[in-house]
């Protein structure tokens, strides 16, 4: 159990590490996450996208 524990760890601090390094050297912008925001909505709200509610932000 604790071997997982450690692993997921690791994982978690590269992904964290990675993330920065993206947003630092202009990989990830606000533009891309706002796109990103307005898909996972669109996915996990798609009812409403069917019953013709905006779902897109700032717009």
């Amino acid at each position: 159990m604790a071997r997982w524990r450690w692993r997921s760890l690791i994982i978690l601090i590269w992904v964290v590490i990675g993330i920065y390094v993206a947003w630092v050297y202009d990989y990830i912008t606000p533009g891309i996450l706002k796109d990103i925001a307005e898909a996972l909505l669109a996915v996990f709200l798609w009812f409403l996208v069917l019953l013709e509610v905006d779902l897109h932000i700032g717009g």
